[in-house]
């Protein structure tokens, strides 16, 4: 089976982009989705986030909700707001944040290579979030959240991308947050069978995010897969809707914790334990970490720095990642967070918020201590994917989001 295909997408009509793309399912609170959707009945939010259609207190988990979406879908193909297209075709796709750019390509991915481990994961899933995925899935018989996957060297998966955004765009429209989206159609079945061999050449792919759509995407294949006797292994149920750049272009940030008590101990006590695996100095500045084993640290409106022991770092690709470090030497034997998916006494920041945001919580008194992290680098993340372990929770925070509604894989 082909690692990706090309695939008939439902996509924009010619010129309604900026009416209907909208941030992922999951980065917005339904009352964050109600006010990006004011005015906006083509907007993709009113199929990924259908509860902002009804009645305020609806379990967002609720069948209605499921119903929901597939009528809105329904609505804005009848009206010809979306269309699909008649031939399977593979996207270019261009992301431009400020002066960060990267292009990588819509494909249809392996259901079969992702549970064969060739399309690596690096996360645990949860059960619950893992079901919410299924039922929309099976709700809208499409699948219109993408899983952001990237690819490791590929200089002819690059010259590609190079030569397609050379031509006029298929659709091109800038979010309300100022981010561009840009689509080219790339039609042409000489590039499709170039991009083709390309991909199959690949030793893996590697998931960055959306561990959940991929897990749910394997599920309602095994389900489908199973009531059809008549199974071929070529049904679009069989692949997930994926954007796979080069690994070189993506932008990791820091993703920042937060904890709400010093677990009864006093400034000096803290600072003094720290030291035992970290040189502390006092910074007239905010620490922003430029290089592994740095931590920023905002603690009684002062920043300091930290450097862990050199002789503290692992050579095991998890053990050593800076936020392993900090979970290892800080979080649990000083602060006593032992599990942190689910203690509610830390938080984590993504680091598009900036440093202001942790001395913010800081300050407020709602939070005692902050700690700015290096980012993970996506040679992090492929040696723990190729090691086949998991990295630990909120470590990676990609920017910018794929926009929801540039294009989806029906899967009937």
């Amino acid at each position: 089976m082909s690692l990706v295909t090309p695939f008939k997408a439902l996509r924009p009509a010619a010129g309604r982009a900026a009416e209907i793309i909208a941030p992922p399912y999951d980065v917005l609170s339904s009352s964050e989705a109600i006010e990006r959707a004011a005015g906006k009945p083509w907007s993709f939010l009113h199929i990924s986030k259908p509860e902002i259609d009804l009645p305020a207190g609806t379990d967002i988990y609720s069948p209605a909700v499921y119903a929901k979406a597939a009528e809105n879908m329904q609505k804005m193909l009848d009206a010809g707001v979306i269309t699909r297209d008649d031939k399977a075709c593979y996207y270019v796709y261009r992301i431009i944040m400020g002066n960060h750019v990267q292009t990588g390509i819509v494909a249809a991915a392996s259901v079969i290579e992702y549970d064969n481990g060739r399309i690596k994961r690096h996360e645990f899933t949860r059960p619950d979030k893992e079901d919410d995925r299924v039922r929309q899935i099976e709700a809208l018989n499409a699948q219109t959240g993408p899983v952001f996957l990237a690819y490791p060297d590929a200089p002819a998966i690059d010259a590609v991308l190079t030569a397609t955004i050379a031509g006029t765009p298929d659709a091109d429209a800038t979010a309300d947050d100022g981010i561009r989206h840009t689509l080219w159609v790339v039609r042409d079945d000489a590039t499709i069978t170039q991009l083709n061999k390309s991909f199959d050449a690949l030793p893996a792919l590697y998931i960055a995010d959306g561990h959940h759509r991929s897990a749910a995407a394997s599920r309602v294949a095994a389900s489908r897969r199973s009531a059809n006797p008549h199974h071929t292994g070529d049904e679009p149920y069989n692949y997930f809707l994926s954007v796979i750049f080069p690994a070189h272009a993506l932008k990791i940030m820091d993703y920042n914790r937060v904890v709400c008590d010093l677990n009864g101990l006093s400034k000096d006590e803290l600072l003094a334990k720290i030291a035992a695996a970290y040189s502390v100095t006092p910074s007239t500045a905010p620490v922003k970490p430029a290089a592994h084993g740095e931590v920023g640290m905002y603690l009684a409106g002062q920043w300091y720095q930290l450097k862990v022991k050199p002789e503290l770092i692992p050579a095991d690709p998890v053990e050593r990642l800076d936020v392993s470090l900090l979970t290892a030497h800080i979080l649990t034997p000083i602060l006593g967070i032992a599990d942190l998916r689910r203690d509610k006494r830390i938080d984590f920041v993504g680091g598009i918020r900036g440093l202001p945001e942790l001395e913010k919580r800081v300050n407020s008194g709602e939070m005692a201590v902050a700690f700015a992290m290096c980012a993970t680098t996506m040679n992090d993340l492929m040696s723990v994917a190729d090691a086949g372990q998991v990295m630990p929770p909120k470590s990676t925070w990609f920017e910018p989001k794929l926009a929801d509604g540039m294009a989806s894989h029906a899967i009937d």
